[in-house]
């Protein structure tokens, strides 16, 4: 059985990784990733990128779902660190989807430059 996160659990997220971004390096996680720089940052997206894609694929041949959310949370959470590096926000990424919402994938995508 599966539990369904509250509404707010990016915002909560958000709130939590705004308050460890000043804590100690030492025992912080992402104060650590903070301290590290933004390539850090963007290495631990890519590596997450491709963990997820990994276990999409194990999925897809029969493998256990688990590993693919597991993965996926990973990604999500070290977007909004990199978001929250470069001063955005999962508001922002949010309303970008809303706007998407009565457009065909195609016709947004066509829209875009050099896409």
């Amino acid at each position: 059985m599966t539990t369904t996160p509250a509404p707010d659990t990016l915002t909560q997220l958000a709130s939590i990784l705004a308050e460890r971004r000043q804590a100690d390096a030492n025992t912080s996680y992402v104060a650590s990733l903070h301290q590290k720089g933004l390539n850090k940052i963007l290495e631990k997206v890519g590596e997450e990128a491709v963990e997820t894609i990994l276990a999409a694929r194990d999925t897809d041949a029969g493998g256990d779902a688990s590993a693919l959310i597991s993965e996926t949370a990973d990604l999500w959470f070290h977007s909004m660190v990199m978001l929250s590096h470069l001063g955005l926000s999962h508001e922002q990424v949010l309303e970008e989807l809303t706007k998407r919402f009565n457009i065909s994938g195609l016709t947004e995508k066509a829209s875009r430059t050099g896409s």
